[in-house]
């Protein structure tokens, strides 16, 4: 921030879900990563300027409220378990604003979330510049301060990595639950409850964002959530699924046989996602890009269309023009972490970023051939494939967060069919 810098954060407020009921409350995930401070109404002022460097304003403990909705560590809990150098109530907040950044050279604040912090903050600054005579100086600016942070989010601290690993170890543990559902005649919504279960019987908050479960023609919608199908013979489907632990998202795709064969031209199309993902896989080391793990999946992917004559033509003219584009409409990797999609910019000077030890990224090549896609084998038709896994770069390379959940169709076949028993008690 340099001297003389002040930056304001505002974390969550509750959300209504309808009437007088609300979401589940979710901390913003700046102001989590920041203070740790997991409780609605919040708002934490750093600064350089020799002043407190962390104060807290929170909601103050009232046993009435708290009879209702638990506890609120209040201006108390802010300094003792916290760690905030000075803590007062939300509601003093305003009134306290002009005396926070008089003097700074900077204030950091994200404008547009809260119209009245916005315009406290100009009121302030202009109220300083009118009485610039008598040695009151207004800040020379305001600055998104997500310049700052979110390139730290980017690049991931040893205890983050362990807590995504934690969170791919529960993540395994759910999707084994689904595959072994994955038969004739069950609903799409019975893999999403036992995911779900699974989340939070191990420990995570639930799921890091609406689960998947797309079976037949459902699997090529990108972000389909319906999950009302039943699951029919011989189709594939499509899983996409993941749990937040403490804050962090992991993010899963796998495609199951629907009763445990790869039937007709399945496997085919799904050894083609597997053989991309595995080379997008080589592709990620230090120095990299994601343009370049999304170019080696773009081309086996081009390579193995070329082959079921999906596409017709020289393989590296249809990569050029992007003819994978109607089966292939999404980029192969995007950050996680504290966001399923998570921060930081994708380019770094107009080019590519660097891949650098600690980024976490998605590698998630797929192939949806729509209902009504002009293809020679129609057969091919309504069949969706995604394969994702989480991978981490490393100094020496890149570690797969999620490589214990298997990927070979020989493995899924087998997965799937040890659910067979509890297929039989239904």
């Amino acid at each position: 921030m340099g001297p003389g810098g002040v930056a304001i954060f505002l974390g969550s407020r509750l959300v209504t879900r309808s009437r007088d009921s609300e979401y589940p409350f979710r901390q913003d995930s700046d102001f989590w990563y920041l203070t740790g401070f997991d409780h609605p109404g919040a708002i934490a002022v750093l600064r350089t300027d020799g002043g407190p460097a962390y104060t807290l304003f929170v909601e103050p403990r009232d046993r009435d409220r708290e009879i209702w909705t638990g506890y609120r560590p209040g201006t108390e809990g802010a300094l003792r378990d916290h760690e905030a150098d000075e803590a007062y109530p939300e509601s003093e907040f305003l009134t306290r604003l002009p005396e926070l950044v008089r003097g700074a050279r900077k204030i950091f604040h994200v404008l547009g979330r809260d119209g009245s912090v916005d315009a406290k903050i100009t009121e302030t600054l202009e109220s300083l510049r009118l009485r610039s005579r008598q040695g009151g100086e207004p800040a020379d600016a305001i600055v998104d301060p997500r310049s700052i942070l979110h390139p730290m989010r980017l690049v991931k601290e040893a205890a983050e990595l362990d807590i995504l690993r934690r969170a791919a170890a529960i993540t395994r543990e759910a999707h084994r639950a689904a595959a072994k559902l994955a038969w004739p005649g069950v609903y799409e919504y019975e893999l999403e409850a036992v995911l779900e279960y699974t989340f939070r019987r191990r420990g995570a908050r639930g799921a890091a964002y609406s689960t998947i479960v797309g079976s037949g023609a459902n699997a090529t919608v990108l972000h389909y959530i319906r999950n009302d199908r039943a699951l029919g013979e011989g189709e594939l489907v499509l899983v996409d699924a993941g749990c937040e632990l403490e804050g962090y998202a992991s993010d899963v795709t796998r495609t199951y046989p629907v009763g445990g064969r790869f039937e007709g031209p399945s496997r085919a199309l799904y050894e083609i996602v597997l053989a991309a993902h595995d080379a997008a896989l080589e592709a990620c080391a230090p120095g990299g890009s994601l343009p370049e793990v999304h170019d080696a999946a773009a081309r086996t992917i081009v390579e193995g269309l070329v082959d079921l004559a999906l596409l017709e033509g020289d393989v590296a003219e249809l990569v050029a023009r992007e003819a994978y584009k109607p089966f292939f409409m999404h980029s192969t990797s995007h950050w996680i972490g504290l966001d399923v999609h998570d921060v930081g910019s994708y380019k770094v000077g107009g080019s590519p970023r660097k891949l650098e030890p600690g980024m976490v990224f998605s590698v998630e090549p797929g192939l949806y051939v729509a209902t009504d896609a002009d293809v020679r084998d129609v057969r091919c038709r309504g069949i969706g494939v995604r394969i994702e896994n989480d991978v981490a770069i490393t100094d020496e390379g890149h570690e797969n967060l999620t490589a214990e959940i298997p990927v070979d169709p020989g493995e899924l076949e087998a997965l799937v069919r040890e659910g067979a028993a509890q297929m039989e008690c239904r």
